[in-house]
């Protein structure tokens, strides 16, 4: 399915994606979030699993769990998660991964909240389509919180394309606009989403941008209002880039540089991704936090 609506908050937790009835596994995490919160993760999760199953068919999509506890049987990590990969004609590699976890001591460089008890979720994807004319998309939607007090969100969506289409980047752009709860908020997260997609030993940015924001706090239904419509806009746009580009032609030229390209890609999300950081830090699943590396490369 590719979205083709935006749904309010109220028709979003009752929409069957974000799991009413709360049978989706990820339950059994019993991680300290609010049940809204982690609807709102459900839905857009989801949202972007029917948009790959409706590109490379449900069958497709591999879905693995994962336990911290399994992973830390000292208890310094508790929760965890479940990912989606596909590894197809259209979507070379693609995944989309849900996590929930918590645990004694926040792992922070922020000293007012390191070592304290913490609960760190939310909704990451990221998609590298075979064709070189398909841009990678990636997304992230999160919440963070610290000693039961300090509670903030983050995220960002962003495109990066080899082959640009301007037609492309200012759907992608406006849809950002419109996500975002203003104006302003837009033009403060699409600069952040400028300054941090660049790679300084390169002098250049990885893609076209969007946008990026954290330490937001959270405090209202219009925060989960906005990593809702993060979600959603960003489904809308990149189903429609998608439908668009993935069937144009290419030759092998393209493709090869294609492959070079997607090392500078590679080289941001190991230097400089503050998730990859964050999520290694925590002690969280290896193979879900490392699955936005490209499936082939060149340098």
């Amino acid at each position: 399915m590719i979205a083709t609506e935006i749904l309010s908050l109220e028709e979003a937790l009752s929409h069957e994606m974000s799991d009413p009835d709360l049978q989706d596994p990820i339950w059994k995490t019993k991680a300290p979030f609010p049940e809204e919160l982690i609807r709102v993760f459900l839905y857009i999760r989801n949202l972007h699993k029917a948009l790959f199953h409706t590109i490379e068919g449900k069958e497709a999509c591999v879905q693995k769990g994962w336990n911290a506890q399994e992973q830390h049987p000292d208890k310094s990590l508790f929760g965890g998660g479940i990912m989606t990969v596909i590894r197809e004609q259209i979507l070379e590699k693609s995944a989309v991964n849900m996590s929930l976890v918590y645990g004694p001591k926040y792992p922070a460089l922020e000293g007012e909240y390191a070592g304290k008890p913490f609960a760190a979720g939310g909704v990451s994807l990221i998609s590298h389509p075979r064709n070189p004319n398909a841009p990678i998309m990636h997304l992230n939607i999160r919440s963070v919180q610290v000693d039961g007090k300090a509670k903030w969100i983050g995220g960002g969506a962003d495109l990066t394309p080899m082959v640009f289409f301007e037609e492309d980047t200012a759907l992608f752009h406006e849809s950002m606009k419109r996500a975002c709860p203003s104006v302003t908020d837009y033009e403060k997260y699409k600069k952040w989403a400028d300054d941090y997609f660049y790679i300084p030993h390169r002098k250049e940015n990885r893609g076209v941008g969007g946008i990026f924001f954290d330490f937001v706090p959270f405090e209202s239904e219009k925060d989960l209002t906005f990593l809702l419509n993060v979600g959603q806009y960003a489904a809308l746009a990149y189903g429609q880039i998608l439908a668009k580009r993935i069937s144009w032609p290419y030759d092998e030229a393209l493709k090869e540089k294609h492959l070079y390209w997607r090392g500078r890609y590679a080289e941001f999300n190991l230097a400089y991704d503050r998730g990859t950081r964050f999520g290694l830090m925590t002690g969280g699943n290896s193979e879900a936090i490392l699955c936005s590396m490209p499936p082939t490369v060149k340098w």
